[in-house]
């Protein structure tokens, strides 16, 4: 009979702490991210920053949950998921699936648009901010910034690729847009669109010869275990778009809003700054574990390079007054 009781007892006040746990959550607001790497990923790194500013900022009133490693899809699946509104929000590359909503995105895939991460900086928070914010919004999303992948650069398993002309030939994985394929056929190479979370597989099973990515996002996705040859040539600077659902953003209450804009913003140079000591470290990390690291003739990949934001398909899709004025704007 006590038994019965205590059990009994024990019953009530698991549903009186479930209940009382239940409202406490309904005005709780739930903001699921979806991210694709892992958490030394540039963009779970950007995400976790945001989290945390924004936990400063409202307490519990905002409730982020990081999904990482791609739980919730590829970042093409991210996206559609934030403009559904079945996810809240995500950090994904720029100039990779997003410019199937905003092709102009695609300003960060011209060759050789920045010399160093501090130009880019400046654009990135200026001139083109304001001009992507609106198109972003006109697609469903809230465009809340930029924050760093990095300067991309080219691996390969054949050879050592030092000028222009050792890429001749060569199979390169690329992001699902046009302009990466007029930059790969621009270096006689071939491009092969795969998946960042089917990359390691096709390198490994020798379905491309060689893929181009940021320093940080080789060494977290282990393509040195797989690749052999690394070539420093930066030939684009790349970011991560932080994207929000529109509508889910709208109903906010102003506070809200307001600082989630501002969590953003503190967010962000924090996770430049993270990413670009991380980028030392793996570089020598890299180089320990044997991978072969060369200096590129960057002038022959400028040359080979320099008029393809004038090319018809890629004026379809980035506008070339766009990147003059960016150009004009870093002078």
């Amino acid at each position: 009979m006590l038994r019965k009781i205590l059990t009994l007892l024990i019953g009530i006040f698991v549903f009186i702490s479930c209940g009382k746990t239940d409202k406490n959550n309904e005005n709780k607001i739930k903001v699921k991210v979806a991210v694709i790497g892992n958490e030394q990923h540039q963009s779970t790194v950007m995400a976790t920053y945001f989290k945390e500013e924004l936990n400063k900022l409202v307490g519990d009133k905002v409730e982020v949950e990081i999904y990482q490693n791609g739980i919730l899809g590829g970042e093409r699946e991210a996206i559609e998921g934030v403009k559904l509104g079945t996810i809240q929000m995500t950090v994904v590359t720029m100039d990779g699936a997003v410019p199937a909503w905003v092709s102009d995105t695609q300003i960060m895939s011209i060759p050789y648009l920045f010399s160093t991460k501090e130009r880019a900086y400046k654009a990135l928070d200026t001139i083109i901010f304001d001009y992507l914010s609106p198109k972003f919004e006109e697609n469903g999303f809230k465009y809340l910034g930029a924050g760093e992948l990095g300067f991309r650069h080219f691996t390969n398993n054949l050879r050592k690729v030092e000028t222009v002309s050792d890429m001749k030939g060569l199979s390169i994985r690329v992001q699902e847009a046009p302009i990466w394929f007029a930059l790969i056929k621009s270096l006689d190479a071939s491009a092969v669109p795969v998946s960042f979370n089917e990359l390691y597989t096709a390198l490994q099973q020798g379905m491309v010869d060689g893929q181009e990515n940021p320093i940080a996002s080789i060494y977290t996705a282990k393509f040195n275990e797989v690749q052999k040859y690394l070539t420093l040539d930066g030939h684009t600077y790349a970011a991560v778009s932080i994207l929000m659902n529109k509508d889910f953003y709208e109903k906010l209450d102003l506070d809200i809003k307001e600082n989630i804009e501002k969590a953003a913003k503190l967010a962000i140079p924090r996770q430049r700054e993270k990413i670009s000591e991380y980028e030392k470290i793996y570089l020598e990390e890299l180089e320990k574990a044997g991978m072969i690291v060369t200096e590129a003739d960057k002038d022959s990949f400028v040359q080979a390079t320099k008029d393809i934001y004038l090319l018809p398909e890629v004026q379809k899709i980035v506008n070339p007054n766009f990147v003059k004025e960016v150009r004009e704007s870093l002078k």
